[in-house]
């Protein structure tokens, strides 16, 4: 079983560092049992931590003025998030909640700030995956804004087979009313959504999707937008 400095070495922040800088960076570090629905932090909390899921879901999200949810990322296994800690920012610009039972590793800010200080080599790593993450937001960005919604949990299914091909079984890792937030739609739009991937050869049965053919999903998921709409909306 792989130790929580190993798993958190995967994580594109830490990526260009050898193993032995990371646990050198990282033996300080905390690890924390989550409950499903416990807060990590709150949106406007002082930045004192950047974590790495070991195990489990994390959400970040933003509360809006008028009390609605906006969720800005769903994070697993040696993926960073409060990554605002080690870049300087006062406060966390999201709040952070576990949307399953979760381990995360802790790592004290002012840990990782002196580090970046004497470290270019870190500096290196932590912008090139702080780059990363801003590359993946803009991919979700253009989904939300240039695909339908059935596209939308097309590319959702997809990212969760792994690059398998042929038929496939996928467990959907969190329910389907966070899905549909991080997908920009309602519940009863993804239910709709879901409904109309039949025509695809997708079956849900509860927290399963069977996909029947992987490149035929593929396939819809790269239509242009407007084909999809007009064909299958």
């Amino acid at each position: 079983m792989e130790t929580a400095i190993e798993i958190a070495a995967q994580a594109p922040i830490f990526r260009r560092m050898s193993t032995c800088d990371v646990e050198r960076l990282l033996h300080r570090s905390t690890v924390r049992e989550v409950d499903r629905g416990a807060s990590i932090y709150l949106q406007g909390e002082a930045a004192h931590s950047l974590y790495i899921v070991l195990d489990g879901w994390v959400k970040t999200y933003r509360m809006t003025p008028c009390g609605n949810e906006a969720v800005v990322g769903v994070f697993t296994r040696a993926n960073s998030f409060g990554e605002e800690a080690a870049l300087g920012d006062r406060s966390f610009m999201t709040g952070a909640e576990a949307v399953s039972h979760a381990r995360v590793l802790q790592i004290d800010a002012q840990v990782v700030s002196r580090a970046l200080a004497e470290d270019m080599k870190l500096c290196q790593s932590v912008l090139s995956g702080t780059m990363e993450s801003n590359r993946c937001l803009v991919h979700h960005v253009e989904q939300l804004k240039s695909h339908t919604g059935g596209q939308r949990i097309a590319d959702f299914l997809l990212s969760l087979c792994g690059g398998k091909t042929g038929n496939c079984t996928v467990i959907l890792p969190y329910d389907k009313v966070l899905i549909a937030a991080w997908l920009g739609m309602k519940p009863e739009s993804l239910s709709r959504a879901f409904r109309r991937l039949r025509c695809y050869g997708v079956t849900i049965k509860r927290d399963h999707a069977i996909i029947d053919s992987v490149e035929q999903l593929a396939h819809y998921a790269d239509e242009d937008p407007a084909e999809a709409w007009s064909v299958r909306q």
